[in-house]
């Protein structure tokens, strides 16, 4: 009995409370939302084929970009861009592509660039198209694009993306520099170098969450709203998204063995598994 009244007085705490971002939604409503579409969405059915999708996609993505930033004449460039990649991706599986990125990084090759933008071009837009028709299939209503216009949303928005994760390497680099500079010159003191570095590097990826799940909901359904950038489902994705990743990187970084259990195919499970997430 005394369970039951908790549970109560705590659903009825989560139905008066919003978080920021949530625009004065309660959490109660937001959460219930969330799980209805989870719960009657077919949502493994659609993670999985998104997951497909964009991981055809990844290789040619990373082609095209790494091969067009070793044409960016900022110094440190491509060090900053490894290093958020070791933030964001699972030990295991940034040591597989750590060569081939460094690689590229160092070379400019016209061959590859332009291989690769028509590469990606291709494979990204047929993963963000499923992930529009993903939208589309959700439990919430949700009108769908005519199937042309899909595919030209989906291609202006692959080319929105790639300049958002060039625009946030440059955002931490550029900042970096400022904080360096700061410290030399006595502004800011050495010894919150690190954290005021650690908020500017999680601060840039969150802006870029928020700002690609903006872009996602405003241009994946037939029917637009107004643009916003910080809403009760963007702040939500983003966390989710944010905290999914950390885990997972967490888990196999300390806990998993798909390399010692499969081999080298181990590393395919790992980015499959966690695009699925």
């Amino acid at each position: 009995m005394l369970k039951s009244f908790k549970h109560t007085e705590f659903i009825h705490y989560l139905k008066t409370i919003s978080l920021p971002g949530f625009e004065g939604v309660p959490v109660w409503d937001v959460v219930l939302f969330f799980w209805e579409g989870l719960i009657n969405g077919v949502i493994t059915t659609r993670a999985s084929a998104i997951a497909f999708n964009f991981f055809l996609a990844i290789f040619p993505m990373l082609l095209f970009l790494f091969s067009l930033i070793a044409y960016v004449p900022i110094a440190n460039f491509q060090t900053e861009l490894m290093r958020l990649l070791v933030e964001i991706m699972p030990r295991s599986t940034f040591l597989t592509v750590q060569d081939t990125v460094s690689e590229i990084l160092l070379r400019q090759r016209f061959d590859l660039l332009s291989v690769g933008f028509i590469s990606m071009l291709v494979f990204a837009t047929n993963g963000i198209n499923s992930l529009m028709t993903a939208f589309g299939a959700t439990y919430h209503p949700f009108k769908e694009h005519h199937w042309f216009r899909k595919y030209f949303v989906s291609m202006f928005l692959v080319c929105v993306l790639s300049v958002l994760i060039i625009t946030a390497v440059a955002l931490a680099i550029s900042g970096r520099y400022i904080i360096d500079n700061l410290v030399q010159q006595g502004i800011v003191d050495k010894q919150i170098n690190y954290y005021l570095l650690l908020l500017l590097q999680w601060g840039v990826i969150l802006l870029f969450f928020f700002s690609a799940i903006a872009l996602l909901y405003y241009f994946a359904p037939s029917k637009r709203g107004k643009f916003r950038l910080f809403s009760a489902g963007n702040t939500l994705a983003t966390l989710l998204m944010l905290f999914s990743s950390y885990g997972f990187s967490y888990y196999i970084n300390n806990f998993g063995q798909y390399n010692k259990l499969y081999g080298s195919i181990g590393t395919v499970i790992v980015i499959l598994l966690w695009l699925y997430f």
